[in-house]
């Protein structure tokens, strides 16, 4: 049986979860959140509390019971508290810095790399050295942030590069000569 799947998910005050045909609305202060799910999975709201269940014990089935409970979970915490992402720029001369919604990046090209967040998402830049990327949409929000660390990910001899914040780059040792 899915341990995760099992799980019941609690509904914080604020927070409005309704289901019609297997597509979840959930509304909370942050923003409202729609998404379908299979047909299979059974979908219930009851006092405060959303319960995920599955018709057999198929390999499919346990596949998306799991998934499916851990998704709606993902959109409860979104509309509520928000997801972010940060990300550290490490390198001489390595900047990032915000343009209106646009974050305009001069990581060692010889151009700038200028990057606009969707609908919905919002990009800060603490520091020159550190963005942050917020939204809540966990999916979306992870999926810019790895799309800005594509521009210049980390690379393995000097550590330059865009990663996540606390991100381990494994380095190796360079050339060695006679």
């Amino acid at each position: 049986m899915s341990r995760i799947g099992k799980k019941p998910i609690e509904i914080p005050s604020g927070v409005t979860v309704t289901v019609n045909n297997n597509t979840v609305t959930v509304k909370g202060p942050k923003g409202e959140l729609t998404r379908s799910f299979n047909p299979d999975m059974e979908i219930k709201v009851e006092d405060n509390v959303v319960t995920v269940t599955r018709p057999s014990d198929v390999k499919e089935h346990r596949a998306l019971h799991g998934t499916t409970r851990a998704i709606i979970a993902n959109m409860v915490e979104g509309v509520s508290k928000g997801f972010e992402r940060s990300l550290e720029l490490v390198g001489v001369g390595y900047r990032a810095q915000k343009q209106g919604k646009k974050l305009v990046l001069n990581v060692g090209y010889s151009h700038p790399v200028e990057i606009e967040p969707e609908e919905g998402l919002e990009i800060e830049v603490p520091a020159n050295t550190k963005v942050v990327v917020k939204g809540i949409d966990k999916e979306r929000v992870g999926a810019l942030a790895a799309n800005i660390r594509q521009v210049r990910p980390p690379e393995p001899y000097k550590g330059k590069g865009i990663r996540y914040e606390g991100e381990y780059v494994r380095r190796k040792e360079g050339k060695t000569g006679k």
